[in-house]
């Protein structure tokens, strides 16, 4: 599933930011709602779901910890 989404951690992405982070969580959500844009009447859930998949996104990345990082 998502296959057009990249791995966001070290050591497959270097200087990851925000705007990657939310680009990823547009996908996602895109993918498992079914709709490339939503109708007027569905924007407001979209956008909050790609927020909340964006911070979800951005915390497990700072939390991680990569072995053999340098």
């Amino acid at each position: 599933m998502c296959r057009n989404i990249k791995t966001l951690r070290p050591p497959y992405a270097e200087g990851v930011t925000d705007t990657d982070i939310r680009a990823a969580a547009v996908q996602y959500v895109r993918k498992v709602s079914g709709f490339r844009a939503p109708a007027a009447h569905n924007a407001e859930a979209f956008d909050h779901a790609v927020d909340a998949v964006h911070a979800a996104t951005a915390e497990l990345l700072s939390s991680l910890e990569v072995r053999g990082a340098r």
